[in-house]
């Protein structure tokens, strides 16, 4: 059966019957999955059925393990809940958040960043210093500016310029303060 319409619902409805015939045509029926094959080796136990004088056990018979997709997928699942972290309610994550959040305020200023052992800038004791000088008692660089210092000596003219007569000098310009 062959519909040339133009219309998209029709042909939709008309794919839709057909599939529904054949699946009738098919049966309706599931066939159940067969056993893989056991490629000539058998156990001694399956070959020797329950005799009819014995009495038939109550619990039901254990269930065979299928190695297929689905059922590793099934023990993946019943694995889960020990793998991943208890989940916490809206109180406790918050009452997590609060403890992490420390009020903290950003001030500006100028501080120098002394030099460190090593030459290079120590900004986080300017940045403590900056927040100290507002009242606070630690806090964190946020930005910084770096500036050349010469002495006197570079202006005289005809004078060669020496290596150290020139320093780089950084400042902590803005800092996040904390109590």
């Amino acid at each position: 059966m062959m519909v040339r319409s133009g219309n998209p619902a029709a042909r939709h409805g008309t794919l839709m019957s057909t599939a529904v015939l054949l699946l009738l045509a098919a049966g309706g029926t599931a066939r159940p999955q067969s056993a893989p094959p056991a490629l000539g080796l058998q156990q001694q136990g399956a070959q020797a059925g329950p005799s009819p004088s014995t009495p038939a056990p109550s619990a039901p018979p254990a269930r065979e393990e299928n190695p297929g997709l689905i059922n590793e997928m099934g023990k993946l699942f019943d694995k889960l809940p020990s793998i991943l972290p208890p989940i916490k309610s809206p109180s406790e994550t918050m009452d997590d958040l609060s403890r992490l959040a420390k009020p903290s305020t950003m001030v500006s200023g100028r501080v120098i960043c002394p030099v460190s052992a090593n030459g290079a800038p120590d900004c986080k004791q300017a940045a403590d210093q900056l927040c100290q000088g507002k009242g606070y008692k630690e806090g964190k660089s946020l930005n910084a500016d770096s500036a050349e210092k010469c002495s006197a000596k570079v202006l005289i003219p005809g004078r060669q310029r020496k290596p150290d007569d020139c320093r780089t000098d950084t400042f902590v310009t803005s800092a996040l303060c904390q109590n």
